[in-house]
């Protein structure tokens, strides 16, 4: 465990420009090997139907894999290879929460699946990735401070 490693990459999260513009209310707890993000729903998320538009259950699905496997990895960012989503319910208000956790790991290759819940605890989207190791030094050129 290194729990000034999570805090590093959480404040990493929290500050990308993405989460600063667009997802405001959000935040992030990282552990060895699982993420959690939550956010609250806000009307800015909405297709037309008035429910939350799928590249935010992408978003925070990926996010919540992503730094679940990033969590283990101390000295470089890592990457999205490839990511499937399931939609299951749609949500239109409280608090969304996504749960990573990693599934497999090798040398090369990570593999980590994440599950976002809503307010009730009920199962709305889940999705697994394949994640590889970047060139990319985690350094506070790109916010791991």
């Amino acid at each position: 465990m290194n729990p000034d490693h999570y805090s590093k990459l959480e404040r990493m999260y929290l500050q990308a420009n993405i989460n600063t513009a667009l997802y405001d209310t959000t935040t992030v707890k990282i552990s060895e090997g699982l993420a959690q993000i939550e956010l609250k729903i806000s009307e800015k998320y909405f297709h037309a139907l008035g429910a939350i538009h799928g590249s935010v259950y992408f978003k925070l699905l990926d996010d919540a894999a992503f730094f679940a496997v990033n969590s283990i990895i101390k000295d470089v960012f890592v990457l999205t290879t490839s990511f499937n989503i399931n939609l299951i319910r749609p949500v239109d208000k409280g608090i969304i929460t996504a749960i990573g956790k990693i599934k497999f790991k090798s040398k090369n290759l990570f593999v980590a699946e994440s599950t976002l819940y809503n307010e009730n605890g009920k199962e709305v989207a889940f999705g697994t990735g394949n994640f590889a190791k970047s060139k990319i030094e985690l350094s506070e050129k790109i916010g791991y401070k």
